[in-house]
């Protein structure tokens, strides 16, 4: 079990910045593969970054590489978006989430936190 808080989430101008930050409690953080989501309205909720284990390996969807990294401090208990070049589009409520294998998927994600959002203005 783990519990997932996230916070980070603000209002941002077109092209700026934000760092969103995921505390995680409970079992091992390091034992599990950790992943951004993101949900706009209408939208469905979609994969944004995920790292593994030991932070060494990380993956994005196109429309977030190279603007976005995800690090991971496992002495912390805490994963990290950066967030730069921020866009209008890139709106929505971000989601941490903790699973077990490498995926994209969400449905292979077994937490999760409360999300926070982010809004870009233009």
């Amino acid at each position: 079990q783990v519990q997932l808080v996230e916070s980070g989430g603000g209002l941002v101008q077109a092209g700026g910045s934000l760092r969103l930050s995921c505390a995680a409690s409970g079992r091992t953080f390091s034992y599990y593969i950790m992943a951004w989501f993101r949900q706009a309205p209408g939208k469905e909720r979609e994969f944004v970054a995920h790292i593994s284990r030991s932070g060494s390996s990380r993956d994005y969807a196109d429309s977030v590489k190279g603007r976005f990294t995800i690090s991971r401090d496992n002495a912390k208990n805490t994963v990290y978006l950066q967030m730069n070049s921020l866009k209008p589009e890139d709106t929505a409520v971000y989601y941490c989430a903790a699973g077990t294998t490498t995926t994209m998927s969400r449905n292979q994600y077994n937490y999760w936190g409360q999300g926070t959002q982010v809004t870009v203005s233009s």
